[in-house]
């Protein structure tokens, strides 16, 4: 019985260990994987026709996987984004983009989680016409899938938040966008040639969130987006290795002025801001009482993974809860932001809608969350591995895919329209 234990134990650590290795991208490349290759072929401990079929087969697998497409057509799926995206961007950028935190167990997890589920296809049903409209506060939408918010996208390509934005526009999906956006919001706005849903990051400067939403609201944004599943510091080990990997001179565009960060983001100007007020382990359930307060925008809690704050936020008159583990960036918490959607489902009782994100990847994915409750589903990394590969053309390129296999899938299932998906078509492993 130790023996069995110790052998699990062990095995769990090697298993952990790889997965580990795999999430931080291992560095070898290829003419180092040839090497090895060469060597093992060589070796007496393999016969000799053997070796050669394993080198011929391992080389052209690894051609396969390290295929770089050359245009958002030739992509397969939101994969070959990424790979380009990691290809392109400078090294500590890319490290930026694919950062989790700890040992990227959460970031893990959000992936890992879909395997909980399977879909259940329902036959006999007519799909001939596929309909991915979806509707949120009484807005029609073409489909489910929003763009979530993220910052700094300058960093990945030179137009930024406005590429997405346009992208956005062509293809019918809502966006919501960061506050530590590096375009502004009017300009942003001006791009999608319609209003955007605001996020927040809270300070503990109330007069800072005072400017920023009567900022929003001068653009006509209607909702104000609050996340708070970064009130402390998040342990981001893998950016961090990523930043000492990379050799370039950054002082250029990260200088040593503690509010460095802030002078990059317009959103920020003349607020008053400091990256000392982003400490907000205070703010209580107080805050979204002021924010009612001094705004008519709905307000969508984002960061919720547990049906004790989906309970809270009903209670305190939110209009939307939005699970989020902040993509595996906030808390190590370990556990897939689909696994946490069920129980926020049934608290909030179909009272007010659910959104959700964090490692949504593939149209099933995204029918999976549908299908546990969700009313619509954000997508983050996926778009911006698009954008760093291709700019506008490579966001549109990906929410066409993600839009196209949701509508296949639907066909797959016996789903008609978004409507019809029901917790009959998924069940849990």
């Amino acid at each position: 019985m130790c023996r069995l234990s110790a052998f699990d134990f062990s095995t769990r650590a090697l298993l952990n260990t790889i997965s580990t290795l795999r999430y931080e991208e291992n560095t070898l490349n290829n003419i180092a994987r040839r090497k090895f290759l060469r060597f093992l072929a060589a070796s007496p401990l393999l016969a000799a026709s053997s070796s050669s079929r394993l080198l011929a087969a391992t080389n052209s697998a690894s051609e396969i996987d390290s295929y770089l497409i050359q245009s958002p057509e030739q992509a397969l799926d939101v994969f070959d984004f990424r790979n380009l995206a990691k290809h392109t961007l400078p090294i500590a950028h890319y490290g930026y983009l694919a950062t989790g935190t700890d040992g990227n167990e959460t970031l893990r997890a959000n992936r890992d989680a879909f395997d909980n589920y399977y879909l259940r296809p329902l036959r006999m049903v007519n799909t001939q016409h596929v309909d991915t409209q979806s509707r949120l506060f009484g807005t029609t939408m073409n489909s489910p899938i929003v763009i979530a918010p993220a910052g700094s996208q300058n960093a990945f390509h030179p137009d930024g938040e406005l590429a997405t934005a346009r992208a956005a526009r062509a293809n019918g999906n809502l966006q919501i966008l960061s506050n530590v956006s590096t375009r502004s919001l009017e300009d942003v706005v001006e791009a999608r040639a319609e209003p955007v849903w605001f996020q927040l990051y809270p300070t503990n400067n109330w007069s800072v969130a005072t400017k920023m939403i009567r900022r929003a609201e001068k653009t006509g944004a209607n909702v104000l987006v609050l996340t708070v599943d970064l009130n402390s510091d998040s342990n981001r080990i893998m950016l961090g290795k990523y930043i000492r990997a990379d050799s370039r001179d950054c002082s250029a565009c990260h200088s040593a002025s503690p509010n460095a960060m802030l002078e990059r983001k317009p959103m920020y100007d003349d607020t008053g801001a400091t990256l000392a007020g982003f400490d907000t382990s205070s703010m209580t359930w107080d805050f979204v009482k002021r924010l009612r307060e001094i705004t008519k925008m709905r307000i969508v809690i984002k960061g919720i993974v547990t049906a004790e704050d989906a309970d809270n936020c009903v209670r305190h008159g939110v209009d939307a809860v939005y699970v989020s583990n902040h993509g595996g960036r906030a808390e190590a918490s370990g556990r897939g932001a689909i696994d946490s959607l069920p129980e926020v489902v049934t608290a909030v009782g179909g009272k007010i809608p659910v959104l959700v994100d964090s490692g949504f990847r593939r149209g099933t994915d995204i029918f999976k969350a549908l299908a546990l409750g969700a009313d619509a589903v954000c997508i983050g990394r996926p778009y911006l591995w698009g954008l760093a590969s291709f700019g506008q053309a490579g966001v549109e390129k990906v929410l066409q895919m993600l839009d196209g296999e949701l509508a296949m899938v639907m066909g797959q299932i016996g789903a008609k329209s978004i409507a019809d998906i029901k917790p009959q078509h998924i069940a849990k492993s």
